[in-house]
């Protein structure tokens, strides 16, 4: 009887970290296949041309939820179910200034890894890498300027005052966790 038990229990435990963790698994493997094939990396069509984001060289692919309060947990919460998060209040594609999009974790950690794996591998994005906006039918690209680790209580970036077409991205970090965020700017 205890034998049983305990081989329930071991198998109930491998299910849950499986499905906790599938999405950062398959975002990782896909990211590896892509990167050792020697191909010309193709165009790829945006979930949502009305607000989509696209990095083709790390598979990304995601509808933008325009106008999400980044301050207001159970809102953008909610948001990140549909895709990544544009933060009310900043500017829109083809707009000088600052667009602002993000996907949080959240404080239940099954949930975090989920939201979390759109921009899981945002880290491997190098300068000079190309990410596309969609917007309302229009293509923006922007070129990766500058990667950074920051406090979580850091919300320069959200406010920033660029007089030039400025992107930037940001995530928890590490994947999972809500100690720091990663930022990605783009210009």
């Amino acid at each position: 009887m205890k034998r049983t038990f305990g081989f329930v229990l071991v198998i109930f435990a491998l299910t849950v970290f499986i499905a906790t963790y599938f999405p950062l698994f398959k975002n990782e493997i896909e990211y590896r296949v892509l990167k050792t094939q020697d191909h010309k990396i193709e165009e790829t069509k945006p979930l949502d041309s009305e607000f989509g984001i696209v990095i083709d060289n790390l598979g990304i692919n995601s509808k933008v939820i325009k106008n999400v309060n980044p301050y207001d947990a159970n809102i953008y919460q909610k948001a990140l179910t549909q895709g990544v998060a544009h933060a009310e209040g900043t500017n829109l594609p083809g707009e000088d200034g600052n667009i602002f999009i993000f996907s949080h974790s959240s404080e239940n950690f099954y949930e975090a890894v989920r939201y979390n794996s759109i921009f899981y591998l945002l880290p491997r994005l190098e300068i000079g890498d190309i990410i596309t906006l969609y917007y309302k039918g229009n293509r923006f690209d922007y070129h990766v300027s500058e990667k950074k680790i920051v406090d979580s209580s850091d919300t320069k970036y959200l406010t920033s005052n660029s007089e030039k077409p400025q992107l930037t991205l940001m995530t928890c970090y590490p994947p999972g966790t809500n100690l720091k965020r990663f930022i990605i700017v783009a210009n």
